[in-house]
């Protein structure tokens, strides 16, 4: 695994899976998120965004973190060798993002661009509400054009990923003892 999309619903663990599998790995984390936004929740232009993401894209190790499909979908898509997708319940990204606002409230994730504290913001809350009817499909389709030299690994609870975790920490003491 050398350039790593992580992708899901807001809320359902992709950021603090990344920033691990990137501690683990040592291939560095790359936020969507900090890439995107600017301070005070500007978003940035189109040119601006894809200038920034091309430049990252085509660095040969990364773990990239977010979804923005609409955004060089094909450019992320043909440059990654893994694709890890959180699928979860509603209901457990909602409860996500209630315990990651309740958590860190005011101040400025890492994940997250310089200036752009964690807020309650409704419009948010209604994407990640209807993000499995709106955006899963999207997804289903941008899985679609994988290519068989590409994985496609997919989690439905957080059980599976922190397993996955442990499994690559294990293999990584196997190969450090030979």
């Amino acid at each position: 695994m050398q350039r790593v999309l992580v992708m899901g619903s807001s809320g359902s663990g992709k950021s603090t899976f990344a920033r691990r599998l990137s501690e683990m790995t040592g291939v560095p984390f790359v936020s969507l998120d900090a890439l995107y936004w600017k301070p005070g929740w500007v978003k940035s232009d189109t040119a601006e965004f894809r200038g920034r993401l091309t430049e990252v894209a085509l660095q040969p190790h990364w773990i990239m973190d977010g979804n923005f499909p609409s955004h060089l979908v094909e450019l992320r898509r043909d440059a990654c060798d893994t694709v890890i997708w959180f699928d979860l319940p509603r209901w457990s990204c909602m409860l996500g993002i209630m315990k990651r606002i309740a958590g860190s409230y005011g101040s400025v994730r890492p994940e997250m661009a310089e200036g752009c504290p964690e807020r309650i913001d409704f419009e948010f809350f209604r994407y990640v509400w209807t993000y499995r009817r709106q955006q899963r499909p999207k997804l289903l389709d941008y899985f679609g054009g994988l290519r068989a030299d590409q994985s496609l690994v997919c989690f439905t609870d957080r059980a599976q990923a922190s397993d996955y975790l442990k499994e690559i920490a294990l293999k990584q003491n196997r190969e450090s003892v030979h």
